[in-house]
């Protein structure tokens, strides 16, 4: 879509909608990535339902867009305005600072303004548990992990996965590739795909892919080699039923859901003991997580959220580095 078609059609949609009306803007990928957007998505549409109000939303295709949507949205009087992911940090700072009387949210970044919410997660802990996992179920003693836009956001998957691995077996190896260092990264199946095969043939039976919408490409890979794959954000076990181990769920929907119902500013730190992060169990993966497994798992969540196992952050400290 050309960038000013898509904002005039976004402006139209918010010239005939009530001036309350709270917006959410996604990130590159689109919201149905099956993975991040998509989470944020399920979120508005929660809220729609419940309060049988309408929002707003614009999906971003090109980087250009992100200022130009907030102000657009913000010009029409859309309160709050959520945007999705850490790329519009700079947009949320800039158009914030121009409508103060208006409420913003940012999720996956931290700006630090008095209209201004902003939910990041622990990912690193979430992580853990699913390399905790992966470590499990793997009989070849070697797992994956295959990332998206190379950023800290993305090692700071990586370190907590590869530490939950070691955790369960101080022999495990661990291989992990990143897609790209553009955005073009979060959708690429193609390359994700070729990433996962490369990483079964040197004997990987289990991978974990941070990679939104390119993690499509990595869970069929998965499949079509009889090897385990592990989900990201949303609960994705679906998509690869018998193939998906688990999903390590970022709950973005909640963050949607409770932005739309009502705004902090400051900041809002999720993990496991908030919430805010998990592994998925459910009909899809019931027969690849044995008792035990689950046993362990929950073990090390609660130690977690006790603070007997300290997770390192990569953003914050030297692991894994």
């Amino acid at each position: 879509m050309n960038p000013r078609a898509g904002l005039a059609v976004l402006a139209l949609a918010a010239s005939s909608a009530a001036l309350a009306d709270p917006a959410v803007i996604y990130d590159m990928g689109g919201k149905f990535d099956k993975s991040f957007n998509q989470a944020g998505y399920a979120g508005a549409e929660r809220w729609k339902k419940e309060s049988g109000k309408s929002y707003l939303e614009f999906e971003i295709s090109n980087p250009t867009q992100r200022e130009q949507a907030l102000r657009r949205m913000a010009e029409r009087g859309a309160n709050p305005i959520v945007a999705i992911g850490f790329s519009q940090g700079s947009s949320v700072e800039k158009v914030s600072k121009d409508f103060p009387k208006l409420q913003f949210v940012i999720i996956d970044a931290v700006v630090e303004r008095p209209n201004v919410q902003s939910i990041v997660f622990k990912e690193h802990e979430g992580s853990f548990l699913v390399g905790v996992m992966a470590a499990l179920a793997s009989k070849s003693g070697k797992v994956g992990f295959v990332g998206g836009m190379d950023i800290p956001l993305i090692r700071r998957f990586q370190c907590g996965y590869e530490q939950g691995a070691k955790y369960a077996n101080p022999k495990i190896a661990t291989v992990a590739n990143m897609t790209g260092t553009t955005p073009t990264a979060w959708n690429d199946p193609t390359r994700g795909a070729e990433l996962a095969k490369a990483q079964f043939a040197g004997g990987v039976d289990v991978v974990f892919a941070a990679a939104g919408g390119t993690g499509v490409g990595v869970y069929q890979a998965a499949k079509d080699a009889g090897r385990l794959a592990i989900g990201v954000d949303s609960n994705q076990n679906h998509v690869q039923p018998g193939t998906m181990l688990t999903s390590m769920v970022k709950r973005v929907d909640v963050a949607v859901y409770n932005a739309f119902k009502g705004v902090t500013p400051g900041v809002a730190s999720l993990g496991l003991k908030e919430g805010g992060v998990d592994v998925a169990l459910d009909e899809h993966n019931a027969k690849l997580v044995s008792a035990a497994m689950k046993q362990r798992v929950d073990a090390a969540r609660a130690d977690i959220v006790a603070g007997k196992i300290k997770v390192v952050d990569y953003m914050a400290a030297n692991a894994c580095r």
